[in-house]
């Protein structure tokens, strides 16, 4: 809820890196990759296939720091580490889910609308 006498952008301040982080495509690839259970991180960089392994990592960190990644270590030799959604992390399923469909069911539309606008800008 907005609170009296501010805007939705005004309300949102505060959280803007949360949605920065939440609202990026590495973020939101890992969220479904460990929709289905814990995964070791090269299970997650093979699933999400185009990412480098810095950026998993720093972005596993960030979701780990956020309370959305849960980072196990066993103490084996090597050490094997597996990562899973924490109940927060699982509370983004249904509204990334939503946003998916919602892209799905639009997708022709954006497609029309961005070549109308290649168009447009073409012969300007």
């Amino acid at each position: 809820m907005i609170p009296e006498g501010q805007s939705l952008l005004t309300s949102c301040l505060p959280v803007r890196q949360l949605l920065a982080r939440i609202g990026d495509k590495w973020s939101v690839l890992i969220v479904m990759a460990l929709c289905d259970g814990p995964r070791r991180f090269n299970e997650i960089k093979r699933d999400i296939g185009t990412i480098s392994q810095r950026m998993l990592t720093l972005t596993l960190r960030g979701m780990e720091r956020d309370g959305l990644v849960l980072r196990t270590v066993t103490p084996t030799n090597p050490p094997r580490v597996d990562y899973e959604l924490t109940a927060l992390g699982q509370s983004l399923r249904a509204p990334l889910q939503e946003l998916g469909q919602w892209a799905i069911d639009h997708e022709a539309a954006i497609n029309l609308a961005q070549q109308d606008y290649d168009l447009r800008q073409g012969s300007a």
